[in-house]
């Protein structure tokens, strides 16, 4: 119940923000990727994950961290990224080994602020909202790209 109450007071926010006029304010494809955010917090919390942290930023390093949760005993980075069509590319290729780079930068900022060594992966999610008033498709690929 309280997941449900969660994401409906989501929607009426967004719904409240575009009434207001705010939205126009937004360029259209941030308001998809905060979509797409939103909608993997949800899926991944379905797929059982314990998300522990959402859009983390440090103020030692450019970049941002769009989810971190736990699966099982590993500690997960997810990168999401969101599409209204699959015609170009998969949104999971944008992960490039530049994005990679600042991504390992940021989960070690991180895991710098919690206990312990725990075990850590990148997972990313590809989100595509093709079809306007139905759910997005998702795609998970845990384990994404090695760290080194």
């Amino acid at each position: 119940m309280p997941r449900l109450l969660t994401k409906v007071t989501l929607q009426t926010l967004d719904w409240l923000i575009q009434r207001t006029g705010r939205a126009e304010d937004i360029p259209k494809h941030q308001t998809t990727g905060r979509r797409g955010e939103e909608a993997a917090y949800f899926h991944l919390r379905q797929l059982g994950y314990i998300i522990v942290a959402r859009n983390f930023r440090s103020p030692r390093r450019r970049g941002e961290l769009d989810l971190i949760g736990w699966d099982g005993d590993v500690l997960c980075f997810v990168e999401v990224k969101s599409r209204t069509t699959r015609d170009v590319k998969p949104a999971h290729l944008a992960v490039d080994r530049d994005k990679q780079h600042e991504l390992i930068a940021m989960a070690h900022e991180y895991l710098h602020l919690i206990r312990g060594k725990p075990a850590w992966r990148f997972d990313v999610l590809s989100v595509y909202f093709e079809e306007p008033q139905s759910s997005p498709s998702m795609e998970l690929f845990r384990n994404a790209f090695p760290v080194t």
